[in-house]
């Protein structure tokens, strides 16, 4: 009984971690509990914390409670976990095979550094030109992107705090940015940090949290539309960190 509400647990960690919303978890939770053969059971989740408790017909009880320290968004492992979850409801698997087929699904890069390095860079030129800027200023923007996402691999390293990560990737952008001012290559920094900062804004998050909220988990919306205002709080922090220290504004 353990072991299979633990192994539920571990599948909805994994898809509360991969940005899953929360209904979604705790719905997939409670229903391979019941595959199981659960009687009944009870499932509290919100994005930092994960509470169930599950009933058999024997009328054991058992309670097991988990706390999410990182949260990001990888939709093709959402996929792949909820294809998961349905083949648990539908087919007898066995533990072992359950726990093969999840390791194998969270050990699956679903995209390497250089892909993302690519994306950050063509996103961040793409909206450079959006915003009206010329050739020159898409080029430096293309080319600072690709090291924001590389400045934000090393800060997650260093420190597992998404906010900590775009203060440092918003001061190295400006710093980027403005030494490209000073060198002469782009005759102002505005429309080229417009398209910087666009890769950074957390417009997934926000979406999240009113998802969250439009479909009733209140705490997980809130607490999604905290994180997102200050990951916002802290691009800006980090922007006019560089510049006061630069001498930019006074």
């Amino acid at each position: 009984m353990k072991e299979k509400l633990c192994l539920a647990m571990d599948i909805g960690e994994q898809m509360l971690v991969c940005g899953a919303e929360v209904h979604r978890v705790e719905d997939s939770v409670k229903r391979i509990c019941e595959a199981f053969g659960a009687v009944r059971t009870d499932v509290f989740i919100i994005t930092s914390s994960m509470v169930v408790t599950v009933q058999y017909g024997e009328g054991d009880t058992c309670t097991q409670t988990r706390r999410i320290t990182s949260t990001g968004t990888d939709f093709e492992k959402i996929h792949r976990l909820n294809a998961l979850s349905r083949k648990i409801c539908a087919d007898d698997m066995t533990v072992s095979q359950i726990r093969e087929e999840l390791a194998h699904i969270v050990a699956v890069n679903t995209y390497p550094l250089w892909a993302e390095c690519v994306c950050y860079a063509v996103i961040s030129g793409a909206f450079a030109l959006f915003f009206g800027g010329g050739g020159i200023e898409a080029a430096v923007a293309f080319a600072i992107g690709a090291q924001v996402r590389l400045v934000i691999t090393a800060a997650d390293k260093a420190i597992s705090n998404k906010i900590f990560s775009k203060f440092i990737a918003s001061f190295t952008a400006t710093a980027l940015a403005f030494a490209a001012l000073k060198l002469g290559w782009v005759p102002t920094v505005d429309k080229t940090m417009i398209g910087i900062i666009m890769t950074l804004i957390p417009g997934i998050g926000l979406t999240n949290a009113l998802r969250d909220l439009f479909t009733g988990d209140s705490i997980a919306g809130l607490l999604r539309s905290i994180e997102a205002v200050l990951s916002a709080l802290a691009i800006a922090a980090g922007y006019f960190l560089f510049a006061a220290l630069g001498g930019v504004i006074g």
